[in-house]
């Protein structure tokens, strides 16, 4: 049973995570507005790009070393 559900989860993961996704995002428009809520998407989304790029072992070091 446990790997039948992972390897249903593992086949539609890009799916499962985007419905995640839509729905906080959703939840966060209605909660704050249209304006307010695409701001917060767009400081989850800069945040994000942010830690992936630092936490990239072939450049952290640089963008960290320039502070």
């Amino acid at each position: 049973m446990k790997e039948k559900l992972l390897a249903l989860l593992g086949a539609h993961f890009g799916k499962i995570l985007g419905s995640i996704m839509g729905l906080i995002v959703g939840w966060i428009i209605i909660a704050f507005g249209i304006l307010k809520g695409l701001l917060v998407v767009v400081c989850i989304a800069a945040g994000f790009f942010l830690g992936s790029y630092l936490d990239s072992p072939r450049s952290g070091g640089d963008f960290t070393g320039r502070f």
